[in-house]
């Protein structure tokens, strides 16, 4: 009897073991399974991710090219204004008159030649910290700040001497210049000291109520152009865009996206140290010695470049420049203009003779653009 009992036992031990290993063996098929499956949709995932940022990424050839127009203008007309409020206006009315026109670089160029013993100060500006003529350097850093949209100028403008009255000013009201409420596919922004996850971007600042996720990863306090990505094709909350070109929005949309302001510390250097490789393929040069601009016919052009003379003009940065073997400007320049023949004036200011020409010219200007103009640009 005691042994049938213990068989008993025995038995159900086995069966109870065996079901223990057949569980055992189902659960671990399972898991296998449901780990197949999980591979499987992460690739899946992975590869739909892929297909839809490769279909937002900006297409934009790189053949296709803007012409560009700069305007070379010297920092002592700073120096003739009789108090720091209007050196402040005079540098407002330069940067009002450029936006306006759509100049795409301003030069700012010390007409005495880098004097040893003037008075200098220091800017960082495309091509790294320059060192120049004191007026050059507050024309150049206010041209700067005007440019600048406004909710990034506390993060690149620290508290400084030459705003003290650019509350003054009138804002240049540029396409580049959104509010929070303004809707447009690019803005400008700076790039957060926020953390991502690895290797996944960065987080900018563009001037809305949230941060817009970038997919480039960047060193933080970076300004940069933005291209935002359509909300109704992304199902996350967050915004999302991919870091452009600042010339991409122009190229795109045709919108004029502000003006790049360079330092030069002689007239010679205005020409060498061009920021396109192949340089200004047209140069014209003002004076009221030069020949009238109802007579010119402006040549098909990439890059042009008008200059601007001081108080004494054109012929007294010539003269200062010791790099430049010439007694004559004209040999300088492609074309010598004077922009309003029959002055009623004796003299005409810098910043009146910038409106003058650029008024002048711009029926006159003939650019070689490859961008294909749009037929329907977007409201800003």
């Amino acid at each position: 009897m005691e042994s049938s009992v213990n068989e008993r036992k025995r038995k159900s031990k086995n069966e109870n073991e065996m079901d223990y290993k057949t569980r055992k063996a189902e659960r671990k098929k399972w898991k296998d399974y449901n780990r197949l499956k999980k591979i499987e949709k992460e690739k899946l995932n992975e590869a739909a991710k892929k297909s839809e940022t490769k279909s937002m990424l900006p297409e934009v050839s790189d053949s296709r090219f803007i012409s560009t127009l700069s305007i070379a203008v010297p920092g002592s007309v700073l120096e003739n204004a009789q108090s720091p409020e209007l050196r402040t206006y005079l540098a407002g009315q330069i940067a009002r008159a450029a936006c306006i026109f759509q100049v795409d670089e301003i030069i700012v160029f010390d007409d005495y030649g880098d004097e040893a013993n003037a008075k200098k100060s220091t800017i960082s500006d495309d091509t790294g910290v320059i060192c120049a003529r004191q007026s050059c350097i507050q024309l150049g850093r206010i041209l700067q700040y005007l440019e600048c949209p406004q909710y990034l100028r506390k993060h690149f403008f620290p508290l400084h001497a030459d705003f003290k009255y650019c509350g003054v000013l009138n804002p240049l009201n540029a396409p580049h210049h959104l509010g929070i409420n303004d809707e447009f596919t690019f803005r400008e922004g700076i790039v957060l000291n926020k953390p991502a996850k690895s290797g996944q971007g960065s987080y900018v600042n563009v001037g809305l109520l949230k941060e817009v996720h970038v997919d480039k990863l960047i060193t933080p306090g970076v300004r940069c152009t933005v291209k935002l990505c359509s909300q109704e094709d992304s199902k996350s909350k967050k915004l999302k865009g991919y870091v452009v070109s600042p010339n991409t929005p122009r190229k795109e949309t045709g919108v004029y996206w502000g003006y790049s302001v360079r330092i030069a510390t002689s007239l010679s250097k205005v020409f060498s140290q061009s920021p396109y490789k192949e340089g200004y393929d047209v140069i014209v040069g003002t004076s009221d010695k030069g020949t009238s601009v109802d007579e010119f016919t402006c040549p098909t052009y990439k890059h042009i470049l008008i200059m601007f003379g001081g108080l004494h003009g054109l012929e007294f940065a010539v003269e200062n420049d010791s790099v430049l073997e010439v007694d004559n400007p004209e040999l300088l320049f492609d074309f010598y203009l004077n922009m309003l023949p029959d002055q009623g004036s004796k003299t005409i200011r810098t910043e009146e003779a910038i409106l003058i020409s650029l008024a002048a010219l711009r029926p006159k200007l003939n650019s070689e653009e490859k961008c294909a103009p749009l037929e329907e640009m977007e409201d800003v």
